[in-house]
């Protein structure tokens, strides 16, 4: 089979190469889309991956057409995405469910192959069924999707509160989406580039609701909109010391932060940000991943559920489609950002 091989940081070249032995409890998946994740960036050009040679990739649908000796044979045929992360299952988080914290996992695509191929070993238990009217673009979106839902269902939101999302990366427009399907009603939106200003209208979030950050002072922008109290919920989708402090200062008494976007660097927390915290008894929270148990009220069933309800469209947010022999030219676009992108899409 034709697959992108990881072969050390910086030398990613698309080979031929066996397609995937299966073990009794898995499923070999045909890919049918497969999307590029801001981290497979870093992994490939700056950082390596945690083995090599590697198989990127693990935002991915596709159809099961080979299967182990102990897998149901009804998986056979089936339309599928697939959950990456591959849960130890004896940790104190795997025994209580909460597999995205999972201490000893591996993973598709960074630390065993993963959707950049046209096949994949799959684990059975990390399949869920894409019914006929969920699209395999929608299917390989689940994964961001079902982060962004993971950050959303961290809080106890009120249709009533004013709420920000700072960050509008894939994951803040997803994150976006899920509030405006959930009947949040005041929500303000912190970007940096006129397209994400244009899919914010398309969201239904009203210019005067949209703050240009490399125009107006943040803080400043969002007391404004508020009438001096701040937000009753920040989610910061950046990870930079200084969205993080914009967080702090604009959230109201008693407010809540979520922390979503993964650090560019050393997260430095100055005096008067953690004197701000304590004095307003500020609630900050970490989200990692999402919650797959195979049960209905996880994060995956939660966003299969409203696809299937066609209550969200996610596939407005692909800006561009290659087929999957020519994914790299989508992965240098993320790298070099010679142009506005969303999420990039190789189908088949």
């Amino acid at each position: 089979m034709k697959a992108y091989v990881l072969n050390g940081i910086g030398d990613l070249s698309i080979e031929d190469v066996p397609i995937p032995e299966l073990k009794d409890s898995e499923v070999l998946v045909k890919v049918m889309a497969a999307g590029i994740c801001g981290s497979d960036i870093p992994r490939i050009y700056q950082t390596g991956a945690h083995c090599h040679p590697l198989i990127p990739g693990h935002e991915f649908s596709g159809c099961v057409v080979n299967s182990g000796n102990a897998v149901n044979s009804l998986w056979m045929n089936r339309r599928v995405g697939v959950f990456p992360l591959i849960p130890c299952r004896t940790c104190k988080p795997c025994r209580e469910k909460k597999y995205e914290m999972c201490r000893n996992y591996s993973y598709l695509g960074s630390r065993r192959d993963g959707g950049f191929a046209e096949y994949v070993a799959v684990p059975v238990d990390n399949l869920i069924e894409l019914p006929e009217n969920v699209s395999y673009e929608a299917g390989a979106m689940l994964e961001p999707m079902a982060v962004a839902v993971h950050a959303m269902r961290r809080t106890s939101l009120r249709t009533e509160q004013n709420i920000v999302v700072c960050g509008l990366g894939t994951i803040g427009l997803l994150l976006t989406m899920f509030l405006k399907e959930c009947g949040m009603k005041n929500i303000f939106a912190i970007g940096n580039k006129e397209f994400q200003r244009a899919q914010m209208t398309r969201l239904g979030i009203s210019e005067e609701n949209y703050c240009d950050c490399r125009k107006q002072d943040v803080k400043q922008w969002i007391l404004q909109h508020t009438g001096g109290a701040g937000v009753d919920v920040f989610f910061e989708c950046v990870g930079r010391n200084e969205t993080f402090s914009q967080a702090v200062d604009s959230t109201t008494t008693a407010g809540e932060i979520v922390l979503i976007g993964n650090p560019h660097s050393d997260m430095m927390l100055a005096q008067n940000v953690y004197w701000k915290i304590l004095r307003n008894q500020q609630k900050l929270s970490g989200t990692w991943n999402s919650s797959f148990t195979q049960q209905a009220d996880d994060d995956w069933h939660y966003v299969l559920k409203r696809l299937i309800e066609k209550k969200i469209e996610p596939e407005r947010f692909i800006s561009h489609r290659y087929r999957l022999d020519e994914l790299e030219q989508g992965i240098q676009i993320m790298r070099d950002k010679t142009e506005d992108y969303i999420k990039i899409m190789g189908v088949k």
